[in-house]
């Protein structure tokens, strides 16, 4: 909770960090970030939703950590992206928040 996103506010980030999802999370986590992703229909626990507050109420830090640690059935992110980029999903999936 205590690390703090070093991008938070730039859309620069958002952007390059929508290119990722696309490239990593949506086959799970679904396009529009809703836990509805094709890989994702048979995991258990399912994916998460990102739109919902559950998440997004959560700090920067924390979904940072859960992306680079992953839990099982989430894979660890840590040795596949550079930390840029990890902070570049976290400022993208708070533009998940409320989508529809």
């Amino acid at each position: 909770d205590k690390v703090k996103n070093p991008f938070v506010g730039n859309e620069k980030a958002a952007i390059a960090g929508q290119k990722l999802y696309k490239q990593f999370c949506a086959i799970c986590h679904g396009k529009k970030g809703k836990g509805d992703g094709v890989a994702g229909m048979a995991l258990k626990p399912r994916p998460s939703n990102f739109t919902k507050g559950i998440v997004q109420k959560q700090s920067d830090g924390a979904i940072y950590w859960k992306i680079i640690e992953g839990k099982a059935p989430m894979a660890s992110y840590k040795a596949t992206l550079k930390e840029e980029q990890l902070w570049q999903l976290v400022n993208y999936i708070r533009v998940l928040k409320g989508k529809k």
